[in-house]
């Protein structure tokens, strides 16, 4: 079983903000699979379940705010005895052009604070992930920007690639070769 993960912070607030890329992944993945979520207080996260063929993932969007979502994400994998091997965390990232994806089979936070929670609550880095570029703009104070609303044409350029990142979420569930998944999808312009 896998787990797959998308931050952001909840609430129509913070709805289609830069800061919240893997919560917008995972809306698109669930529209393409007509699922929907459920509130489970017991991780304080929504979650559903996934099924493609005979693999099956749990999909999940932490409730704890951006800075905390390493708590929920450690109650759904203690429940569910999901390994790190097993878990892709979707996340914006400041220190890549708008749109572009990176992949990356582990690592540190890159100063991305949902990461550096989940890193604290997994104690371990290796875990897989899909960064997804927000840029920044140095011209406003950090947290603004992130938390501000996406434009017209970052809309266009993130949601022209959410395509490729659910391809690359199916695959991970599928069991594809991680390796294979971050060559095809980290070479696309």
């Amino acid at each position: 079983m896998k787990l797959i993960v998308g931050l952001g912070n909840p609430g129509d607030k913070y709805e289609n903000t830069r800061h919240n890329m893997g919560f917008i992944a995972i809306d698109f993945l669930l529209t393409k699979h007509k699922l929907k979520t459920t509130v489970e207080q017991k991780f304080n996260a929504e979650i559903t379940t996934l099924n493609l063929g005979n693999e099956k993932a749990i999909i999940a969007k932490p409730l704890t705010y951006m800075n905390l979502s390493g708590e929920a994400v450690r109650k759904i994998m203690d429940y569910y005895k999901i390994e790190p091997d097993d878990l892709i965390v979707i996340v914006d990232d400041i220190n890549l052009p708008t749109g572009k994806l990176r992949l990356r089979e582990m690592g540190s936070h890159g100063g991305q604070n949902g990461l550096k929670n989940i890193i604290l609550n997994l104690k371990t880095e290796k875990f897989k992930r899909i960064r997804i570029g927000i840029d920044q703009d140095t011209r406003m104070p950090l947290d603004k920007y992130v938390l501000g609303k996406l434009t017209k044409d970052e809309e266009n350029l993130i949601y022209n690639k959410l395509p490729n990142v659910i391809d690359a979420i199916e695959a991970f569930i599928k069991e594809e070769p991680y390796k294979d998944i971050m060559t095809k999808y980290n070479t696309q312009a």
